[in-house]
């Protein structure tokens, strides 16, 4: 699978886990030269606090399109280490 934004490969991995129809990459296939800090957090009932990460490609932001959870709760333990994506980033085989 391969997550891209604008015009960009984020990340790309035959090691994808799906969750709720979202495909979770494993952390280390990020491409981390597009990784910016972000302090926003949500929670998710079943899987716990969710952080986020920014894209900065070519110029152009998209905050908090990156999510991932640091330390998800025990039936949601197949997605820690992993980062899934949304606001326009393309998943696709």
């Amino acid at each position: 699978m391969k997550a891209t934004w604008n015009g960009a490969v984020i990340a790309q991995s035959d090691d994808t886990v799906v969750v709720e129809g979202n495909h979770y990459f494993p952390e280390s296939s990020l491409k981390r030269e597009y990784v910016s800090f972000s302090n926003h957090k949500t929670t998710c009932a079943w899987k716990g606090q969710a952080s986020y990460y920014s894209l900065l490609v070519n110029g152009e932001m998209n905050i908090d399109a990156v999510w991932y959870y640091p330390e998800p709760k025990p039936e949601a333990e197949m997605v820690r280490g992993r980062v899934a994506f949304w606001k326009g980033v393309k998943v696709e085989p």
